[in-house]
């Protein structure tokens, strides 16, 4: 194994600080210069529940989580039971020397055990619930990496605190850190040491698509709190001072569409995120949006379902059901991120394409996108690339230059009407739900008008098919299999793509992040032009796959579906393979 080259694994029951010290420990490695990809577990309690939180560390850039573990710090002992199994040959375990381990069985098995006073190290510095930060710092000091790393986001995390708080922990990682230098840092095989590099982010792609949001003039989110899509309200409700934000947190997910339709009727730039669930109680207003050509942005973070199915876990089981929610037909756009990087640029230009189009965009992520975090350089979201297009929006002279009044739906080769802003005497319409006429009338369901209206809505989907982008090609360009996902099994393909060529595989992949409009005339050729196709889809029916046969005639020739809640790795996808 070489150095900088590992992964941890920490595990305990709920409320034990497994996913902070998870989250704390990846930022000490990041700032060591070392990429990271931590991934969050954890059950749907509130008290009880086994958790744990898993970190890749390398010196090249990550875009997965990896099955093989090196380190598990288990803070009890189910952690042992349940994961000693992903240990490899030669990894360490380490356990508090009072819970009833047997060392002998888990040497007998190829393991490093490593037992240490981990409670009466917390104890002795003050407080028993500092194990976990003594088991971080044995963490450190078994792979040899510098303490002052973890230091920092210790004196960071617990600023708030107070400096008494800062300085118990402090001790105890300082003590439980030299405890395991001393005794097993000589005796394991995987080590850690910090490099130079330039200064990274740690984020999640929540946070990553608030951030694109808020580049993007977003200044009104409305959401009911709803996992996986809750931190994307905590994360704009922690910044909304800062940024001039209005963040409701609604009684429900109606209340919560609603609110976002009526704040992009009135020009501010806002949104709403829910995950299946609540989306699934927002789809009549989804379709009053689709009438009356509001712009809207809908976040839809993808959990098992049906009903509440697996709150805290993943899936991509929703993307049909996206695709067609709410009556009749309508435009909207679907996006469907697969990284960090991804999860940016939809942020910034759902809102732009929800306003060119005036129609409902949907931004559908999942889980294991959501929560799961990344060291990247700033430099890699690319911000000079943002840019506001607010669409056919007339600005007030033109409103004042108006002749016959304003027909908010006027009749257009397009199919994209000029839009006003309420308020000005000259732009006074009523947008009307029911079919109406250019003026947003009551058409009184005359049949010619209907038709009419049907087809300029429809229309814009012919150039909003034009901003769609082509899938990305990953791999050598003419392969024996084509492997074909979107979203968040982005990550895990592309390595076991690397993974298969690098043992002599012939393996490409096809990643779709612009979902609909659904481009033929670009996708077809593709397909055909490869030898086998492969879909990897996080659902039971192969969602995706069905809609390509739908749209281009084209069958795969295989699936690797998964949808027992957990994401794909890529020993995963070649073990099926």
């Amino acid at each position: 194994m070489p150095k900088n080259d590992m992964t941890f694994k920490i595990g305990g029951a709920a409320g034990q600080g497994v996913e902070s010290s998870g989250a704390g420990f990846a930022q000490a490695l990041a700032r060591g210069g070392l990429h990271v990809f931590g991934m969050p577990d954890y059950m749907s309690r509130i008290r009880g529940g086994h958790n744990f939180y898993q970190i890749r560390v390398s010196e090249r850039p990550l875009y997965s989580h990896a099955d093989e573990v090196h380190l598990l710090l288990a803070l009890e002992p189910e952690t042992i039971d349940q994961y000693k199994d992903e240990v490899v040959t030669g990894g360490g375990i380490i356990y508090d020397e009072a819970l009833e381990v047997n060392a002998a069985a888990l040497e007998g098995q190829g393991f490093k055990p490593f037992p240490v006073p981990l409670a009466a190290i917390a104890e002795e510095a003050g407080d028993k619930i500092m194990l976990n930060t003594a088991a971080l710092g044995v963490a450190a000091g078994v792979t040899g990496y510098e303490f002052e790393r973890m230091a920092g986001v210790i004196r960071d995390n617990f600023a708030k605190k107070g400096q008494p708080v800062i300085d118990a922990n402090l001790t105890v990682a300082r003590r439980a850190y030299e405890f395991a230098q001393e005794r097993y840092a000589a005796h394991f095989g995987h080590q850690l040491a910090p490099v130079e590099a330039p200064a990274r982010m740690v984020i999640n792609g929540n946070h990553a698509l608030c951030l694109g949001a808020l580049l993007a003039g977003c200044r009104f989110l409305s959401a009911y709190p709803m996992t996986p899509a809750s931190s994307i309200m905590e994360w704009l409700a922690g910044h909304a001072d800062r940024y001039d934000l209005v963040v409701k947190h609604t009684e429900d997910e109606l209340a919560a569409i609603l609110m976002a339709i009526g704040a992009n009727h009135a020009g501010v730039r806002g949104m709403t995120a829910t995950s299946g669930g609540g989306f699934s109680l927002m789809v009549e207003a989804l379709g009053m949006a689709g009438m009356t050509e509001t712009p809207l942005v809908v976040v839809e973070v993808q959990r098992p379902g049906p009903s509440t199915g697996m709150p805290t876990r993943t899936e991509q089981g929703d993307l049909l059901f996206i695709l067609h929610a709410s009556q009749g037909e309508f435009p909207r756009i679907v996006l469907a991120p697969g990284s960090v990087e991804e999860c940016f640029t939809a942020g910034w230009r759902a809102f732009n394409l929800a306003e060119m189009y005036q129609c409902p965009v949907i931004i559908i992520s999942d889980n294991y996108l959501a929560n799961s975090v990344r060291s990247i350089e700033r430099a890699e979201f690319h911000f000079e690339d943002v840019a506001v297009d607010r669409g056919e929006l007339m600005i007030e002279e033109e409103l004042d230059l108006l002749p016959n009044g304003y027909k908010r739906y006027a009749l257009t080769e397009s199919g994209i009407s000029p839009r006003a802003l309420p308020g000005h005497p000259k732009a006074v319409w009523v947008a009307c739900s029911d079919e109406h006429d250019e003026y947003g009338n009551f058409a009184d369901e005359d049949p010619e008008n209907r038709v009419q209206m049907v087809r300029k809505r429809l229309h814009k989907l012919d150039a909003a098919g034009e901003e769609m982008g082509a899938p990305q090609h990953y791999g050598p360009q003419h392969a024996e299999t084509t492997l074909v996902g979107w979203g968040s099994s982005y990550g895990p393909v592309r390595e076991a793509v690397d993974r298969a060529n690098a043992t002599g595989g012939s393996i490409n992949f096809l990643h779709f992040t612009d979902i609909w409009p659904f481009s033929e005339d670009r996708v077809r050729p593709l397909l055909e032009s490869a030898h086998r196709l492969v879909a990897v889809e996080n659902n039971a029916t192969g969602q995706f796959a069905r809609l390509l046969r739908m749209n281009t005639g084209v069958q795969v020739d295989d699936q690797i579906l998964r949808f027992d809640g957990r994401p794909f790795s890529p020993a995963y996808v070649l073990d099926r393979l």
